[in-house]
């Protein structure tokens, strides 16, 4: 029996693929402590956890993001980027190490698991030795030679020409754009009491093992990927029990007919409708579609999105159950949430993404790239491009069969399983878990 201590960064997003590593790991009679924002607290425990709460100055609500961190309000493109980074992630550092190091004393784990962006455990392997896993929560963030910096959302390198391309992006990124972003780690490093790092932020990752819930087909070939890092599937959630909406026979209806049916989301951390939801149904009211919103925030009828009414071909509720609604599906329109592009690739639909902010224009770059759907480039598409992109998904097989390609490889994996065989081989091999196939000498500096 293993006694296992959990962190993640107060964002349901971070909090969602963890919970079925947990499940798996208390349905194998490990003893899990998960250190996570309060509002998190009852879904721990439904999965057999014990919830360690965060000290009150970092624990932070993600339903209204702006309202929790103020520093965000107004921000866009990079600034907001960096804010994110800064405010989310760096800053709490140094309070998150003290509450580890706290829960680490208190209930004596063998390991810690984290989300890839919770720094805390980071410099808690780094002061206290605890093994440290990190799981993936979106894109691989890691440098490569082979692919630009993390934020430029350029395709991965063809040729030469194009890995002279990618240093120069990398320099400009780390050197120019990101610079005082490496300063403000750097700083909190010493805050929290150690010494300054050789790399940057991007750098963070475990020597020892990284999950990273998907397939190798939707991520950037690194010739240079370090051998701790294996591909697990994607983590789909679990269905939890939820009542369908009172429009639900409309959808199997359009099922029935041929009508097809269109999927619009903003997930759960930019839920803003100016963005994508409010222009998604103005762009396709006359089509002959079927178009179903997920709010992601409560809904209370058309003006929760600006809207006198809703177009007649428009259903609309906070939150539909995925693992029955993607079957119907014809395809999804997202700003490019990792975890819901991951489940409709699951279930084998291609994508439109409209991504903008966080982490989202690289999801949306590697959907263009693996061929499950189309990049609009933009958080805030203009009608006409939105319902351009849209038709030629529907229309063009070649959308349909690369996306049911990814489907059927991920359908081979089965994430929280292998998430567990591979945390459980750490603790019991004491040294970095290398992937078939791979070599020691790449071995991560980080």
């Amino acid at each position: 029996m293993m006694r296992v201590l959990v962190a993640t960064v107060p964002l349901t997003g971070h909090v969602q693929p963890m919970l079925m590593v947990v499940r798996e790991l208390v349905a194998r009679g490990h003893v899990v402590a998960w250190y996570a924002a309060k509002k998190f607290a009852p879904a721990i425990e439904r999965a057999g956890a014990t919830h360690v709460p965060m000290s009150p100055a970092i624990d932070w609500d993600d339903a209204d993001v702006e309202a929790a961190l103020p520093v965000l309000r107004g921000k866009r493109g990079l600034a907001r980027v960096k804010a994110q980074l800064d405010a989310m992630f760096i800053s709490p550092m140094a309070a998150q190490l003290r509450d580890l190091e706290a829960a680490t004393d208190a209930f004596g784990p063998d390991l810690v698991i984290a989300d890839q962006a919770h720094l805390g455990a980071a410099l808690l392997h780094e002061k206290r030795g605890l093994p440290w896993v990190g799981l993936g929560i979106s894109a691989l963030v890691i440098p490569s030679i082979d692919t630009a910096p993390f934020g430029s959302a350029q395709p991965p390198a063809k040729d030469v020409r194009d890995r002279a391309r990618t240093r120069m992006i990398t320099w400009l990124v780390q050197k120019v754009l990101f610079k005082d972003t490496t300063r403000r780690y750097q700083a909190e490093r010493q805050v929290a009491g150690l010494a300054p790092a050789m790399g940057t932020y991007f750098d963070v990752l475990s020597r020892q093992l990284f999950l990273q819930p998907t397939v190798p087909s939707f991520e950037y070939p690194r010739s240079d990927l370090p051998p701790q890092v294996h591909f697990i599937g994607p983590l789909v959630p679990n269905a939890p029990p939820a009542a369908l909406p009172t429009w639900w026979e409309d959808l199997v209806t359009a099922k029935e007919r041929g009508t097809p049916i269109v999927l619009v989301t903003q997930g759960t951390l930019a839920t803003d409708p100016r963005e994508l939801l409010r222009p998604a149904l103005r762009a396709l009211a006359d089509e002959d579609v079927l178009v179903v919103v997920t709010t992601g925030r409560p809904f209370s009828g058309p003006e929760t999105l600006g809207l006198s009414a809703l177009p007649a071909n428009a259903r609309v509720a906070q939150f539909v159950p995925y693992h029955l609604l993607m079957p119907l599906l014809s395809a999804v329109v997202t700003n490019g949430g990792y975890g819901g592009v991951q489940i409709a690739l699951r279930h084998g639909v291609p994508l439109v993404v409209a991504g903008g902010s966080e982490e989202k224009p690289e999801i949306a770059a590697r959907v263009a790239w693996s061929g499950a759907g189309i990049d609009l480039r933009t958080g805030r598409p203009s009608a006409r491009k939105l319902r351009r992109a849209l038709r030629r998904v529907l229309a063009e097989p070649k959308f349909h069969e690369r996306v049911a390609v990814i489907a059927r490889e991920m359908a081979s994996f089965d994430a929280g399983p292998s998430a567990a065989d591979l945390i459980e081989r750490l603790v019991s091999e004491r040294q970095p878990i290398v992937r078939p196939g791979a070599t020691r000498a790449l071995l991560a500096a980080g």
